[in-house]
């Protein structure tokens, strides 16, 4: 059993096709098919059902699916304390991030691996916008959400739930709302991705769900804009808590609806292919798992 035999089995379990993975990978689909055969051989189990029509996982496969992408980051991790000893954290890492969160949260951190890695460059590119990895020359990127695209390589940095919140000045004049149904009562300050409006906000208590289509006289295609609106007082923002935890800290924003539970928001690092997944990613993967952990226990 070797990591390449490994690594196209995770591959194929996230495209769900032979054909596609050998495509990225730079070989023949019966190179592929005969590493999968192998790889199953080794294990004694049928990690796929093939048909003319379908590949699709096993339970078995399923399982151990879950330990192999364990196993994987694990080497990785391995790979990266070698490279430390050798202070082999070198070369340009070219990453991107929303607005908000790149500006306010990764930049202080990128200038503390830099320290740490003196080897290292970064060519960071902030915005809300998706990227396109070959045009951008971007090698990783840290979004919110599950990637929709299966042949991305993903790395899961952290759960985080949402906060509606407001500046105090705003409530004093406006008053808080007490119920999710009450927003529409208020202005809420709204954003919009790649055409797609987020002015429905979800909330859930003990006696339901709720769905509220808020209003707003202000929209943004910049998350950081919101957050801004929000601290001087113009509405109500409903945001990922990690992006407004000093704001909330220091006072600026204040929580509502705090007896209602929003559904969290998760947080990758994402990368085009495994070639991209370098010593330089490995670490900022783990510093970013572990600030992010730290700032939200804080």
């Amino acid at each position: 059993m070797n990591t390449s035999d490994l690594n196209l089995f995770v591959r194929i379990a996230e495209t769900g096709s032979l054909t596609e993975t050998a495509k990225q990978l730079g070989i023949t689909t019966a190179a592929a098919s005969f590493a999968l055969r192998r790889l199953e051989k080794a294990l004694e189990l049928q990690l796929f059902i093939r048909t003319t029509r379908q590949l699709r996982i096993t339970p078995q496969g399923e399982r151990f699916l879950f330990h192999c992408r364990k196993a994987l980051d694990s080497l990785d991790l391995g790979v990266l304390s070698a490279q430390e000893m050798l202070n082999d954290v070198r070369g340009e890492l070219r990453l991107c991030a929303s607005s908000d969160l790149g500006r306010n949260i990764v930049l202080p951190w990128l200038d503390e691996m830099i320290g740490r890695y003196p080897s290292l460059s970064v060519d960071f590119h902030v915005g809300d916008s998706l990227s396109n990895f070959f045009l951008d020359q971007i090698d990783v990127a840290l979004r919110y959400g599950k990637p929709q695209d299966s042949t991305l390589v993903s790395f899961h940095i952290a759960t985080i739930d949402r906060v509606t919140c407001a500046s105090p000045s705003y409530i004093a004049q406006h008053g808080e709302p007490q119920h999710p149904d009450e927003l529409r009562n208020h202005n809420c300050l709204l954003y919009r991705l790649d055409g797609r409006l987020f002015d429905r906000w979800d909330y859930t208590d003990e006696s339901g769900r709720y769905r509220v289509k808020v209003d707003s006289n202000r929209i943004s295609n910049d998350t950081d804009i919101v957050r801004r609106w929000a601290i001087a007082g113009q509405g109500i923002a409903h945001r990922s808590r990690i992006d407004i935890q000093s704001d909330l800290r220091k006072g600026r924003l204040v929580p509502l609806l705090s007896s209602y539970h929003s559904p969290p928001v998760e947080l990758y690092l994402l990368c085009p292919s495994r070639k991209q997944v370098t010593p330089a990613v490995i670490a900022f993967r783990e510093m970013l798992r572990e600030k992010c952990r730290l700032l939200l226990e804080a």
